[in-house]
């Protein structure tokens, strides 16, 4: 299963594993399981940290690095995500919760989550 790890997930399994419901490391540890993340991940991480959140401190060059040297695959944002978000319904305002959801979408991968606000959404979402 191809599956799309959101990005406090991300943050977690680099940084702080202990955080992770036995869920989502069912999941990430899952060899039958392609894991990808997204460059919108990247993304919101370098402005939220830009921006001095405490939860996004990650240096995003270094954790990308990281999850490649990992196994992890890069998934690009592209035109297809970016219209496929007027699709979806208003459930969630952040943006880039909406294109992770929007890509799980379009590429038909599980978009693996703990945030209860985007495991409303209808689809291939999972909430751990």
């Amino acid at each position: 299963m191809n599956i799309l790890l959101d990005t406090h997930l991300l943050l977690w399994a680099a940084g702080d594993p202990g955080r992770l419901s036995r869920d989502a490391l069912a999941f990430i540890e899952d060899r039958e399981n392609a894991l990808y993340f997204s460059a919108a991940s990247l993304w919101e991480i370098a402005i939220k940290r830009g921006l001095g959140r405490a939860d996004f401190q990650a240096d995003p060059r270094l954790l990308r690095r990281g999850l490649l040297d990992n196994g992890y695959a890069e998934l690009p944002v592209n035109g297809a995500h970016a219209v496929a978000v007027d699709q979806l319904p208003p459930i969630h305002k952040d943006p880039f919760d909406r294109i992770l959801v929007a890509q799980s979408i379009v590429e038909g991968f599980v978009l693996v989550t703990s945030d209860e606000m985007i495991g409303r959404y209808p689809g291939p979402v999972r909430l751990v």
